[in-house]
């Protein structure tokens, strides 16, 4: 009996050890943490959209996990890449090296893409979309210091339709990075992680899911009369899926291979294919399953083509967000049959928000517009070669940021502070800009503190400009259809943040938490270093 007794112990110790991935003693973590990101997720999207939404989508992270109300992003720009970026690093522009989705590179006189690394190949695809890595970015993942923590035996995976959503989060010591290839219609990676697919993706393409999502074509998922929080379905100031139109039904069964893969991403159908890559992958990679914690970082990327294109209030956003939730409701019971209730931690936030398109709001009398950056620095060296007699002096405009050309001052015999600032003058002068300063002199510049912070946050002394402008409320660079993101105002930069799961306290915060604050708290949860170039803080109300 005394042996009987002694087992039955062993027994139970080891089944309670084995819900949780081992690890010091005296320390528990999760088997599993997952990170989505929604590209291009509003934080009202959760209560705007919130009565058709299902109990186990939204509404169970909402009223069983732990939802962070009033969350900012504390840089500008509010671009994808950046995003992404300070979410896994708890750290800002200044210091992670990633200060846009492009930036220009004096040294070489380009536009540099944030993922952009010649010295490898793609792996899946001969195409100039393998050629990615990470090594444009500066600091630590969360994902890389859970890395180090277990001397490389947890696994991180990075999933996105686009290449810096998947690539971005997983960080330097990833296992792996996928991302979607429109030459081939699947997923791809690069040399920097492997040099062949794993058979799981290899078999995972071999389904051809997107061809059979588009043979669906894509009608609104409730009767098109109750998508009451929109416009009416066909406005001028909506843009239009590749080789379709912009009014439902989308008929996307027949598209030819030219806009096939593009108009894809504006549906749905790829938010769906995203889920089901990521469950792919905790099969292929046995996520959770490794007896050390592991990590999924997975990014959705049809909401910010979609919003894009068509814009926060048209019945294709509203429609994609209550399929969204579907999605998501699926994924977490696959979740809790596959790694277990309670034995994984995930939260969910966005990189950035978005803004009304312009013509819906000026149909509503609110003052809104856009302009061209291409135009601004055509009109600025005008100006100047009138005033100076210098030929092209500025370089580019990208990033709310002009490139002084000083070379050119210098040939012109132009004195440098004098050109910037005539330069901040005549800037003010534009209709669509509030304000404008020389970056060098930005601690002297008399705007808010908040807006001061958030610039200072995405200064980087090594790739950033020379003069700085910000837009009006609602005014940005754009066409006569759809919409973008990127200022510091509210629509762009108040996102939704919900954690769930494995020592998580059920609850509401109403104070302001920032984008910068989700690495430091993942790490006190899981018990392992912050980001090396980390800011943020810790987020105590959310951890039991």
């Amino acid at each position: 009996m005394k042996f009987i007794s002694l087992s039955l112990l062993a027994l139970f110790s080891y089944t309670n050890m084995s819900a949780q991935a081992p690890v010091a003693k005296g320390v528990s973590r999760p088997k599993l943490v997952v990170g989505i990101m929604i590209d291009q997720m509003r934080w009202d999207y959760l209560y705007r959209f919130n009565d058709r939404f299902t109990n186990d989508g939204f509404k169970r992270l909402l009223q069983q996990g732990h939802s962070c109300e009033n969350t900012f992003i504390p840089y500008t720009p509010t671009y994808t890449a950046v995003g992404h970026t300070s979410v896994y690093t708890g750290s800002v522009p200044a210091i992670t090296g990633i200060v846009g989705n492009n930036w220009y590179r004096k040294d070489l006189k380009k536009t540099w893409y944030c993922t952009d690394d010649s010295t490898v190949v793609g792996v899946g695809s001969n195409s100039s979309a393998g050629k990615m890595s990470p090594a444009n970015l500066w600091t630590t993942t969360i994902t890389d210091e859970l890395r180090l923590a277990t001397n490389f035996k947890s696994k991180t995976i990075g999933i996105a339709i686009k290449d810096r959503g998947g690539i971005l989060p997983a960080g330097h010591t990833a296992n792996a990075a996928y991302w979607f290839d429109n030459k081939t219609g699947g997923w791809i990676t690069s040399s920097y992680y492997m040099n062949a697919l794993p058979e799981w993706v290899v078999n995972f393409n071999k389904r051809e899911l997107p061809s059979k999502y588009l043979a669906q074509n894509w009608n609104t998922l409730f009767d098109i009369k109750t998508y009451t929080q929109s416009t009416a379905d066909e406005k001028p100031y909506e843009g239009k899926i590749n080789g379709e139109d912009n009014t439902f039904p989308h008929i996307t069964n027949n598209l030819k291979d030219a806009d096939k893969w593009e108009a894809f991403k504006k549906t749905p159908y790829g938010n769906t294919y995203t889920f089901d890559m990521a469950k792919a992958a905790i099969e292929g990679e046995k996520l959770g399953q490794t007896g050390n914690t592991d990590f999924l970082a997975v990014s959705f990327s049809a909401t910010d083509y979609t919003g894009h294109t068509f814009g926060p209030n048209s019945i294709e956003v509203e429609d994609v967000y209550l399929r969204y939730d579907r999605d998501l409701a699926d994924f977490l019971k696959y979740l809790d049959a596959k790694i277990g209730k309670g034995q994984y931690t995930l939260f969910l936030t966005a990189d950035h928000a978005v803004a009304h398109v312009p013509g819906f709001m000026t149909e509503n009398k609110i003052p809104a517009g856009v302009f061209d950056d291409e135009d601004v620095r055509k009109w600025v060296n005008e100006k100047a070669e009138a005033k100076f007699a210098v030929k092209n002096a500025i370089e580019k405009v990208i990033n709310y940021q002009l490139f002084v050309d000083y070379t050119s001052l210098e040939g012109g015999k132009v004195n440098e502070e004098e050109f910037k600032k005539w330069v901040v003058t005549l800037l003010k002068q534009h209709p669509a800009i509030m304000t404008a300063f020389d970056l060098n002199n930005l601690a002297g510049t008399p705007i808010p503190a908040k807006i001061k912070e958030r610039v200072t946050n995405g200064y980087n002394a090594k790739l950033s400009g020379d003069i700085q402008f910000v837009f009006m409320p609602q005014y940005f660079d754009g066409g006569k259809t759809g919409t973008t993101h990127g200022a510091w105002n509210p629509y762009d930069a108040h996102i939704p943040l919900l954690w769930y799961g494995f020592n998580i306290k059920p609850g509401k915060t109403n104070r302001e938490t920032y984008m910068t604050d989700i690495a430091p708290t993942v790490a006190a949860l899981l018990q392992i270093q912050m980001p090396n170039g980390c800011i943020g803080d810790v987020i105590p109300e959310v951890l039991k």
